[in-house]
C-alpha cells in the first residue's frame, strides 16, 4: 500500500451519488507502470495483494454489507487485465464485476483464529487476469463479533486506491469506466490497434533506453570497489523449494497516545512512524553494516480522486539512524528533510526504476526475474513504511456503520522460503482512522521472528521502547 504524502482530498470530499467520475482515458490501455508491474510479478511467480479487515463488535447489516459488495463491482475494482496478442504491447483493462457473492464462513470462529483467517483470507487465489481479480469475506466470531475481509490484487489497486474504492462503495457512488467487456475485439482488430499503439508509444521508449543508459552509467559509479557490499540476513536452510505464508499482525495504538508521544519526542505522525519502523528494522537485524542505519523504503502516491491507474507509485529511500529514535525524532525528521529537498530539485531520485517500465516488455524472460530482484532492492535489506495518513470514516463503514477496528496492508502470495531465509521482509503500513494509528507488521527473520508469536512479543517489546501501549491482533 503507498504512503499519501499530500492530503487525501479523494478520501475526505466524497459526496454520494451515481455519476460517472473523471474523464475517461482515450483508449483502455494499462499505464506502463501498471503493466510492468503485472509482468514482473509474472516472471517472479509471486501474486501481490491488498487487504482491507474490518472487525465489527456491534451487530452487522448483512444486507448492507451485499449492496457493499455490489458497488465494488461498479468503481476501482470492476475490471481485470486482458493480455495483447502482439508480444511487445501493453496489455488492456476490460470490464468484470468481480464474484457474484460474497464468501461468508459457514460456521463460526473463536476470536483467537481471527488473525488465521485473515491469513487465509490474504491467500485465497486472485488473479488479475482470469479472475477473481477480489474477494469479499465475512466470518462471524463466537464472541458475537465479525470480521469482514477484501482482498485485492496490487496489479488492479493501490492501497489509497483501495481506501477510495472502499469509500465510494460504502456511500453507493459507482464509476463508469468506460472499459469494453472481455474477448470484445477479434484477434485481427486486436492485433492491428496494439500495433498502432505500440509504434505511438515508441518515442516514450525511447526516453526509457535514454534513462536506462543514465540509470547504467550511476550503478556503476556507485558500485566502486570502496563499497560495501550488502549482506544477507540469514544462509539458506535447505528448503528452498516451500512456498510459506510470512508472519503478519495488526497494532492498534490510540491516536491521542501516539500523537502525544510524536510530539514528545519532536516529530509528527510521520516521524513516528518512521521511527517506529526503524527501531524495529534494527530489532531484527536490517541496518547497514557501514554506518548502522536502516534504510526505510517509502512509496509516494500522488492520486487523485479521479485517477483509474491501478499504482501511482514513485519510491524513495530514507537512511535513519534507529540508536536514537525512541528519545529523539528530531535526526530523522532533519533525514526525511533532506530527501524531500534533493526529490524537489531532482525529481528523478524517487523510483529510478520507474522510468525504465516502458521497457519491461521488450526484456527477454530469462532476465525479467533478475531486474525484478534489482526494482524491489532485496540484497539492500530496506524496510517498507507505508503512511497512509488520515482516511475518512467512511473507509471504516462496510455496512454503514463505523467498524470498532479497520486495518490493512499488503501481502506477497507464493513466497518462497528460499527468499525468506536470505533476505527476510519486514514492511509496515500505518493508517490513521476511527481515532486508531492502525499498524500492519509482515516480518520474518531467519531463525528469530518466524511465527506470529514470535512477532508480537517483538511489536510490543518496540512499543514499549516508546512508551506506547496498543491492542496486538
Amino acid at each position: 500500500m503507498p504512503v499519501q504524502i499530500r492530503p487525501a482530498r479523494a478520501l475526505q470530499t466524497l459526496r454520494k451519488g451515481n455519476a460517472p467520475i473523471g474523464e475517461v482515458p482515450p483508449d483502455n490501455q494499462l499505464s506502463s507502470m501498471d503493466h510492468a508491474m503485472f509482468t514482473l510479478l509474472r516472471s517472479m511467480d509471486r501474486v501481490a495483494v491488498v487487504q482491507c479487515v474490518w472487525v465489527y463488535e456491534h451487530p452487522v447489516d448483512f444486507e448492507a454489507l451485499k449492496r457493499f459488495h455490489h458497488n465494488l463491482g461498479y468503481g476501482l475494482l470492476g475490471r481485470r487485465i486482458e493480455r495483447s496478442p502482439l508480444p511487445f504491447a501493453r496489455h488492456r483493462w476490460v470490464c468484470d464485476r468481480g464474484p457474484a457473492e460474497m464468501d461468508v464462513a459457514e460456521r463460526p470462529r473463536p476470536r483467537g483464529e481471527l488473525s488465521d483467517w485473515i491469513d487465509e483470507r490474504a491467500q485465497e487465489p486472485i488473479d488479475p487476469e482470469r479472475g477473481p481479480a477480489w474477494r469479499l469475506g465475512v466470518l462471524p466470531l463466537t464472541d458475537g463479533s465479525t470480521a469482514v475481509s477484501l482482498v485485492a490484487s496490487h496489479c488492479l489497486i493501490d492501497g489509497l486506491g483501495m481506501g477510495l474504492a472502499v469509500a465510494e462503495a460504502a456511500i453507493g457512488k459507482t464509476r463508469d469506466l468506460g472499459y469494453p467487456p472481455p474477448h470484445s475485439r477479434t484477434r485481427l482488430r486486436a492485433l492491428a490497434q496494439d500495433a498502432r499503439q505500440t509504434v505511438r508509444g515508441a518515442p516514450e521508449v525511447g526516453r526509457a533506453l535514454a534513462g536506462a543508459a543514465r540509470a547504467a552509467r550511476r550503478r556503476r559509479q556507485e558500485q566502486a570497489p570502496a563499497s560495501t557490499p550488502s549482506r544477507s540476513v540469514a544462509a539458506g536452510s535447505g528448503c528452498g523449494d516451500e512456498r510459506v505464508v510470512v508472519p503478519a499482525i495488526a497494532i492498534h495504538v490510540d491516536l491521542d497516545q501516539w500523537d502525544e508521544r510524536a510530539d514528545a519526542l519532536g516529530g509528527t505522525s510521520h516521524h513516528l512512524a518512521a521511527g517506529f519502523a526503524a527501531k524495529l528494522g534494527e530489532r531484527m537485524g536490517r541496518r547497514r553494516s557501514g554506518d548502522g542505519a536502516v534504510t526505510l523504503q517509502i512509496p509516494l502516491s500522488d492520486r487523485s480522486e479521479h485517477d483509474t491507474r491501478a499504482n501511482t507509485l514513485s519510491f524513495v529511500s530514507v537512511s535513519v539512524d534507529p540508536s536514537r529514535v525512541t528519545t529523539n525524532l528530531s535526526p530523522t525528521r532533519a533525514a526525511i528533510k533532506q530527501v524531500f529537498n534533493t526529490l524537489r530539485e531532482t525529481p528523478d531520485v524517487a523510483s529510478p526504476m520507474l522510468p525504465l517500465a516502458p521497457l519491461v516488455s521488450f526484456v527477454p524472460k530469462r532476465a525479467l526475474k533478475r531486474l525484478a530482484e534489482a526494482t524491489f532492492g532485496y540484497d539492500d535489506l530496506p524496510v517498507a513504511c507505508s503512511s497512509l495518513g488520515d482516511l475518512a470514516a467512511v473507509a471504516a463503514c462496510p455496512d454503514g456503520t463505523e467498524a470498532e477496528y479497520a486495518f490493512g496492508g499488503g501481502v506477497i502470495q507464493r513466497v518462497m522460503r528460499e527468499h525468506l531465509e536470505r533476505h527476510g521482509e519486514l514492511s509496515l503500513v500505518f493508517v490513521r482512522i476511527s481515532g486508531k494509528m492502525c499498524i500492519t507488521v509482515v516480518a520474518y527473520q531467519a531463525g528469530e521472528v518466524c511465527s506470529k508469536p514470535q512477532l508480537r512479543e517483538l511489536a510490543a517489546r518496540t512499543l514499549a521502547e516508546f512508551d506506547l501501549s496498543g491492542v496486538i491482533e
